[in-house]
C-alpha cells in the first residue's frame, strides 16, 4: 500500500531522491556546525543578515568593520584580546561557511519543492508535510542566530541548552526527511511484531537523549578533561560528579558529571540497540527490515568506539567530526529501523 496514494509514479523517485540529498546535506551542516565549535569559531560574525550576508567581508575596510565588532565581544575581551585581523579571519571562515551552507540548504529545498509543485505533484497530505519542513528549517535559522546571541552579551561561549535546542531540531529535520523520503519511495506493508516496534522506538529515544547528552558536552568543552576510559580520575564515578550545589546542577552545568553521564548512557543505548539486533534475529522479518536492523547495530558499535577513541584523543578535530557524521548517521539508522519496522514493503 503507498502512504502518498494521489502521488503519480513519475514523481516518486525524484522526490524521493531530493528528501534523502536533503537529509544529507542536512547531516552535513551538523558537521559543519561541530567544527566551528570546536574551532571557536561560532562567535566570530556578530551580525545576522540572513538575506544579505551571502558574501564575506572583501575590501580591507569591510575586514576592519567587521574585526572592529568582533572585538566589542566578550570571548575577544576575555580570551582573544590581541588577536591580529589575520588569525581572526581564520576563525571567521569557519562561521561564513556554516551561515553560508545553512542559506543554500533553504534554496535546495525551496526550488525543488516549487518545481514540483508547479508540476501538479505536491498534494495533500505530502504538501503539508512538506511545508512543515520548510518552516523548521526557517525556524533552525532563527534559533541559530538566538543560539549565537547567547555568547554576545556577557559570556564568551554560547548557551549550551540553546546549543542542545539548535543541534536537536537538525536531528529532528533530518528525521523528518528521511521518513517522509521513505514514504514517498516505498510502500507500507507486513509490520514487525508490536514487541520489536516498541524496542526500536525506545532504541531511537534513546539515541536522541544521547544526541543531546553530546551537545551539552560541547557546550561545555566537557570532552576536554578526563580523557581516560573507562575511569575518570582513577575512579569510576569522578569525584567531583556532585561539585555543584544545588545537586540537580550537576547533570546539567557540572563537566564531570556532563561527561560521565555521556559516555554511560552512550554504552547503554549501544548494548540496548545490540539486544534490540539479537532479539530480531529470532523474529520473523522482511529484507528490508533485517537490513534497517543490522545497520542500525553496526551503527551504534561504530559510534561508540569512536567516541572513546575521540576522548582519548582530547577530542582531536578529525575524529570529532567523524563522531559527529557518525552520530547523524547513527540516527538515521534508527529512523530507518522503526519505519521499517512499523511496516514496509518487501521490495527486491
Amino acid at each position: 500500500m503507498q502512504v502518498y496514494p494521489h502521488l503519480p509514479d513519475a514523481a516518486r523517485r525524484p522526490i524521493a531522491i531530493w528528501l534523502f540529498v536533503m537529509a544529507g546535506l542536512v547531516g552535513a551542516m551538523t558537521v559543519i556546525g561541530g567544527v566551528t565549535r570546536l574551532t571557536e569559531s561560532g562567535l566570530s560574525m556578530v551580525e545576522w543578515r540572513p538575506l544579505i550576508g551571502w558574501l564575506p567581508p572583501i575590501s580591507t575596510e569591510e575586514w576592519t568593520r567587521v574585526f572592529d565588532l568582533y572585538r566589542l565581544t566578550p570571548e575577544y575581551r576575555q580570551i582573544n584580546a590581541g588577536m591580529s585581523l589575520e588569525a581572526f579571519q581564520t576563525i571567521f571562515w569557519w562561521e561564513f561557511i556554516h551561515r553560508v551552507w545553512g542559506r543554500l540548504l533553504g534554496l535546495a529545498f525551496a526550488a525543488p519543492l516549487a518545481v514540483f509543485w508547479l508540476k501538479g505533484w505536491v498534494r495533500p497530505p505530502l504538501r503539508g508535510r512538506l511545508l512543515l519542513l520548510l518552516g523548521l528549517g526557517g525556524l533552525q535559522g532563527v534559533i541559530g542566530w538566538w543560539m549565537v546571541r547567547s555568547g554576545l552579551v556577557d559570556r564568551p561561549d554560547v548557551s549550551h541548552y540553546r546549543l542542545a535546542v539548535h543541534l536537536g531540531m537538525a536531528f529532528l529535520i533530518a528525521g523528518l526527511l528521511t521518513w517522509i523520503a521513505l514514504n514517498v519511495a516505498c510502500g507500507k506493508d507486513a509490520p514487525a511484531p508490536a514487541a520489536l516496534r516498541r524496542r526500536a522506538w525506545g532504541a531511537l529515544a534513546a539515541v536522541g537523549i544521547v544526541v543531546i547528552l553530546g551537545a551539552f558536552v560541547a557546550g561545555t568543552n566537557a570532552g576536554m578533561i578526563y580523557n581516560t576510559f573507562p575511569l575518570m580520575g582513577g575512579a569510576f564515578v569522578p569525584a567531583d560528579y556532585l561539585f555543584l550545589d544545588p545537586v540537580w546542577r550537576n547533570p546539567l552545568e557540572n563537566k564531570a558529571a556532563i561527561q560521565f553521564d555521556l559516555r554511560w548512557a552512550a554504552i547503554a543505548t549501544a548494548a540496548f540497540v545490540v539486544a534490540l539486533w539479537l532479539r530480531g534475529l529470532r523474529a520473523p522479518r522482511a529484507r528490508r527490515q533485517r537490513r534497517a536492523l543490522d545497520g542500525f547495530a553496526v551503527a551504534v558499535v561504530g559510534q561508540a568506539v569512536l567516541g572513546v577513541v575521540t576522548l582519548l584523543s582530547v577530542v582531536w578535530l578529525p575524529l570529532a567530526a567523524l563522531h559527529q557524521a557518525m552520530a547523524m548517521a547513527l540516527f538515521l539508522a534508527g529512523v530507518w529501523t522503526v519505519w521499517s519496522f512499523s511496516g514496509a514493503a518487501d521490495r527486491r
